[in-house]
């Protein structure tokens, strides 16, 4: 672990210890940030990868302004039909 992040873990420690009144060790918040990470691990999968290309506001909207709503509910099932056969 680089000086920066041991800093940074050390600095939520002890702001945990000061808003709680409990002392946890590294150990413990290391599991419990992992534990949390593994909840949401597709936000975390993503900040790895190399290329986040985000959209303009004016590309996302010209994006939604072709999709159009056929009226018809498609249900998973539906998909896995079309996909998987």
């Amino acid at each position: 672990m680089d000086d920066d992040t041991k800093a940074r873990l050390e600095r939520l420690q002890a702001e945990i210890r000061l808003q709680t009144g409990r002392r946890v060790t590294q150990q413990e918040l290391l599991a419990r940030l992992v534990a949390e990470a593994i909840e949401s691990k597709a936000d975390l999968v993503d900040s790895f990868r190399e290329e986040r290309v985000p959209l303009a506001d004016a590309e996302r909207e010209a994006f939604h302004e072709g999709m159009v709503s056929s009226g018809v509910t498609t249900s998973e099932e539906d998909i896995d039909d079309v996909l998987y056969g």
